[in-house]
């Protein structure tokens, strides 16, 4: 069974940086493309940034140049370093994976999600 548990949300500043982190379990990211995602309340789910199998990274054009997507082997971690952060960044931020392709990502339609981590800018 996939689990997907993240953290490092909270409270910002605009202009501040967050680090997210998401932990996977039984299960390792070989076989995966995996990603993030976010919905703000009253907006429909959105991809933020993925990392495919051969290491192939992909953003939104919204945060492109701000959002830096890694994984972290030694941890089993992915990760999401959030800089120059703006208000409409705000949302519950999800990570995500699916088995063997990337499609589906910029509407978030991933069937492996974690519960999320709330992201405030204010």
């Amino acid at each position: 069974h996939v689990q997907l548990v993240e953290s490092g949300g909270g409270l910002v500043q605009p202009g501040g940086s967050l680090r997210l982190s998401c932990a996977a379990s039984e299960f390792t990211y070989s076989g995966y493309c995996m990603g993030w995602f976010r919905q703000a309340p009253g907006k429909e789910r959105e991809g933020v940034a993925t990392l495919d199998r051969d290491g192939t990274l992909s953003y939104s054009d919204s945060v492109k140049g701000r959002f830096t997507i890694s994984k972290d082997n030694a941890k089993n971690t992915l990760n999401l370093q959030m800089n120059s952060l703006k208000p409409e960044d705000t949302g519950m931020y999800y990570c995500a994976a699916n088995w063997r392709t990337c499609s589906g990502w910029l509407t978030g339609d991933f069937p492996y999600r974690g519960q999320g981590t709330q992201v405030t800018v204010s």
